[in-house]
């Protein structure tokens, strides 16, 4: 159906007058009169009576009436969910208690304008194939696939790097210490349970362990981080790694220690990407909002693929 011809229809209902829908619609009344004298031959019923006063719905016109106006709100509803700035900006976190999330929500508190629907995609790949392909806006990843290497029309660039933090339980040797270097941690058990061979972090973390020589032990069921939180708060040895945003909530009783790290400070490093026409007003300000963060001014370890 034209849409045209249900619009035309309702300002003549509305205005009660052809003319005075032409005057609202910017067309001749002639067009107006062409344009209902189709919608009735389309609907096989007369929709108007001609009086003296003006047209008058008939009773084909006023069963129409209602189902027209919902006909055009839902247009109105589907082009506003895509309108730039109405709809909302939709970008991948990865998890919700990682430090993109922290960045994300930093940015809400900043634009609390900008509606987010924010998704969390398994992994770096998943995450730059939905930006490519347009049903997500941004996503939060790292740089293991090289930016100058992304998909044609996706655009990365470093916004944040994130310092690796020891987390221990109040029994353990290093417990009492407020910093550590990566020398100090050679022969301690560094528990990571869940690593998924070829994900980002068991590569971040196999090199980081190669370089120093390191214990990174990811063996064991993995049952989830308050798990993971419980068991090193027990142990004297086990300790684990921790991004510095990483949000992590712990009862009084465990009293976990989280202890930072130097010589040099382990970062991990995050990186936005989104796709070059992607015009959202939304994105804009995001990008801006990140451009502010700069990457850690001070001595550091990258792994070789975000060098």
């Amino acid at each position: 159906m034209d849409l045209e011809l249900v619009r035309t229809f309702l300002a003549v209902a509305d205005q009660g007058q052809f003319q005075e829908a032409a005057v609202e619609l910017s067309v001749t009344q002639q067009a107006v009169s062409k344009r209902v004298a189709a919608l009735e031959a389309e609907l096989g019923v007369r929709l108007f009576a001609r009086t003296a006063r003006g047209a008058q719905l008939t009773i084909d016109g006023q069963a129409f009436l209602p189902h027209a106006r919902a006909v055009l709100d839902a247009v109105q509803r589907a082009v506003e969910s895509v309108r730039p700035g109405r709809r909302a900006l939709r970008v991948d976190v990865l998890r919700r208690h990682l430090a993109s999330a922290a960045m994300l929500q930093d940015f809400h508190r900043e634009h609390p304008e900008v509606e987010l629907d924010v998704v969390t995609l398994p992994n770096a790949e998943a995450a730059t194939a939905a930006v490519h392909a347009s049903t997500i806006d941004a996503a939060f990843c790292n740089q293991r696939v090289p930016l100058s290497r992304l998909p044609e029309n996706v655009l990365g660039v470093r916004v944040f790097d994130e310092p690796i933090e020891l987390l221990t339980g109040p029994g353990h040797e290093l417990a009492s210490m407020r910093s550590v270097t990566l020398a100090e941690l050679v022969g301690h058990r560094i528990w990571i349970p869940g690593m998924v061979t070829g994900s980002e972090w068991a590569a971040y973390y196999e090199e980081l362990a190669a370089s120093f020589g390191l214990s990174i032990d990811a063996e064991g069921p993995n049952f989830g981080v308050e798990y993971l939180l419980e068991a090193v708060s027990r142990s004297v040895s086990l300790a684990t790694f921790v991004g510095e945003r990483t949000r992590l909530v712990w009862t009084a009783r465990q009293d976990l220690r989280r202890i930072s790290l130097h010589g040099p400070t382990p970062v991990y490093p995050h990186s936005l990407i989104w796709r070059a026409d992607n015009l959202h007003p939304g994105l804009v300000a995001l990008r801006e909002h990140l451009a502010r963060r700069r990457p850690v001014a001070r001595d550091t370890w990258l792994p070789s693929w975000a060098r």
